[in-house]
C-alpha cells in the first residue's frame, strides 16, 4: 500500500466513524440550530459576495465541483450572488488547470463553462455587483419563477448544450416548489454528477422553529426530495439524456462535513 493509498484509508474510515457517531451528531444538530438563532451562515463572502452559506457547505461545493467536473451549474435562487461566484470560480479553476496540463493558452472570457441563476426577484443592486465582478463572464442570470413553464424551456435550452450538468436547488423552500423544482430540473443532470437541495435541515428543527417563512417542519425541501425519491423509485424516469433517472442520498459527503444546512440533500445520480 503506498502513503498515498494509506492516508486514504484512514480518511475514508474517519468519515464512516463520524457517521456511525450519534453523539457527535447529537451535538451537530445542536450546533446548526444554534447558528440559526444568530444568522451565522449571513456571516461569509466568496470573492468579495455574501454566499450565505455555512463554511463546511461551501467546501463541499468546492468538492463536488472539482470530483465532478461540470460544464453547467444551474442554481435556483441567487440572492446576492456569493453562490454562483463559488461555483464561476470553480469552473475558471477548472479551465486553468487543464490549460496548464494540456499545455495549452488559457483565454479565461472564452471558456465553455457556464453558471446559469433563477430567481424570481433579482434584486438591481445585487444584479448589478454580480455582472461587474471578474467572475461575470462565466455567468448567465434570469429572472422569473424557477417553476415558471418558460423559465423551465429557457433553463431546459441552455442545458443541451452541455455535456455535464450539476444542479444546485436554493430558492423557495417549500414542499410543492421545490418538489416541482426536482421534476423540472433534476433530470438534466449528468450521471455521476450532483443535484443539491439546500436548506432541507429545515425538516430537522423543532416544531415551530422557523416562523418567519412559508415553510417549515412538514413542508420543506427534504419533504420534497423524499417524494420525489418515491415518485422515481414507483414509475421509473428518463434523463434528459435518455438514461434511467435514479438519485441516491450520498451520505458520504454529510458525514465527512458533519456540519451541514442539507442533511439528505447531497443526491448523486446513479
Amino acid at each position: 500500500m503506498t502513503p498515498e493509498e494509506d492516508f486514504a484509508r484512514r480518511v475514508t474510515d474517519n468519515i464512516r466513524r463520524l457517521g456511525e457517531d450519534t453523539d457527535f451528531r447529537g451535538l451537530t444538530n445542536v450546533w446548526v440550530r444554534e447558528s440559526i438563532r444568530h444568522s451565522y451562515a449571513q456571516n461569509f463572502t466568496w470573492m468579495g459576495r455574501p454566499i450565505i452559506q455555512v463554511p463546511q457547505d461551501v467546501y463541499a461545493i468546492q468538492e463536488l465541483i472539482w470530483r465532478v467536473k461540470p460544464d453547467l451549474l444551474i442554481e435556483t435562487g441567487i440572492a446576492h450572488g456569493g453562490s454562483l461566484i463559488l461555483s464561476a470560480s470553480m469552473l475558471a479553476m477548472l479551465d486553468y488547470c487543464e490549460a496548464v496540463e494540456s499545455g495549452t493558452p488559457l483565454v479565461p472570457t472564452q471558456s465553455r463553462r457556464r453558471v446559469l441563476g433563477v430567481d424570481i426577484d433579482i434584486r438591481a443592486h445585487n444584479r448589478a455587483a454580480i455582472e461587474a465582478h471578474p467572475m461575470a463572464h462565466m455567468i448567465e442570470m434570469l429572472q422569473g419563477s424557477s417553476i415558471a413553464p418558460d423559465i423551465v424551456a429557457a433553463v431546459k435550452q441552455r442545458a443541451a448544450d452541455f455535456g455535464r450538468v450539476m444542479l444546485f436547488l436554493d430558492s423557495n423552500h417549500t414542499h410543492e416548489h421545490v418538489l416541482a423544482e426536482l421534476e423540472a430540473y433534476a433530470p438534466l443532470v449528468s450521471p455521476g454528477s450532483y443535484c443539491v437541495v439546500w436548506d432541507s435541515g429545515v425538516e430537522d428543527l423543532p416544531e415551530g422553529f422557523v416562523t418567519d417563512r412559508p415553510w417549515g417542519k412538514g413542508d420543506n425541501p427534504k419533504t420534497a426530495l423524499f417524494a420525489y425519491l418515491d415518485r422515481l423509485a414507483g414509475e421509473g424516469r428518463k434523463a434528459a439524456d435518455g438514461g434511467n433517472l435514479k438519485f441516491e442520498i450520498d451520505k458520504e459527503i454529510e458525514s465527512k462535513i458533519m456540519i451541514t444546512a442539507s442533511t439528505d440533500g447531497f443526491l448523486k445520480r446513479v
